[in-house]
């Protein structure tokens, strides 16, 4: 078998330099050949089409997730109808901002869980807290593969009596507690829950503190626009109700005069 010449070495180098640009970025690659030449596969480098704030809080009876609908091109409010919510089970739902495409990766996950439960028949599901569990160790372990999946999550549930709350973040931290945001909401909307929240509300008060959150969310957050959906999570199941809009003031002086209270700024 003859041996490849200098001839073919050097196409073989000008098509390995070919494929990359040179300002050092991912090229698109065009010769399959190059696919088979080692190097691992990253599906997501860097967030695209993504999705701000989510919101979760507890009440004495279930919980209650929000987020907006929006899924932005960089700063282009491009798809105003993409749920960020997802019913899991009967028990558990998930709320996710961050990178869109990532979040359809985790949902193919959910479902696959899902339909082995099906399929089983045991008359048993994934509890909330085990699906919390697993998305932890899903995020961990891509974050150790340096292919990080761009999306912080949110999981809420009730089971046995109990409601349930975490978030998790894209390198694998995660906690639990009885209210949570994700992205710009953490500081805009979760000290107001911190500060108003009670282990004994009603579900209407619950739902009244989430809209005036996701209100603040909104007149602060250009990457969020007036169509929500907020998910329940009780003995009864889970619901995801219809999208809705928020009512909105603009009149407030500081929106008139940005700059009045400010001398010396722009």
């Amino acid at each position: 078998m003859a041996q490849p010449g200098p001839a073919l070495d050097h196409d073989r180098a000008l098509g390995s330099a070919v494929q990359r640009p040179a300002c050092g970025a991912e090229a698109f690659t065009v010769d399959p050949k190059a696919l088979a030449a080692g190097g691992h596969k990253k599906h997501t480098t860097y967030p695209y089409v993504t999705g701000t704030s989510v919101l979760g809080i507890t009440y004495k009876d279930g919980v209650l997730l929000a987020c907006d609908m929006l899924g932005a091109y960089g700063s282009t409010k491009r798809y105003k109808s993409f749920e960020r919510l997802y019913k899991v089970n009967d028990c558990t739902v998930l709320g996710a901002s961050g990178e869109l495409s990532d979040y359809q990766y985790i949902k193919r996950l959910l479902e696959e869980l899902a339909d082995d439960d099906f399929c089983l028949d045991d008359g048993h599901h994934m509890k909330p807290h085990e699906i919390f569990s697993y998305l932890t160790r899903v995020i961990y372990n891509r974050r150790n593969k340096m292919d990080p999946l761009w999306n912080s999550l949110v999981v809420g549930g009730w089971y046995g009596g109990k409601p349930f709350l975490g978030s998790l973040g894209m390198i694998g931290t995660y906690y639990v507690d009885d209210t949570v945001a994700t992205g710009f909401g953490n500081h805009l909307a979760r000290p107001i829950m911190r500060e108003k929240h009670r282990p004994d509300m009603s579900e209407s008060e619950a739902r009244a503190l989430l809209e005036e959150c996701l209100a603040v969310c909104y007149y602060r957050d250009k990457n969020s626009i007036n169509k929500f959906q907020i998910a329940r999570v009780n003995a009864e199941g889970t619901s995801i109700c219809e999208p809705f809009a928020l009512p909105t003031m603009w009149d407030y002086e500081l929106f008139r005069d940005p700059s009045k209270h400010a001398e010396g700024v722009w």
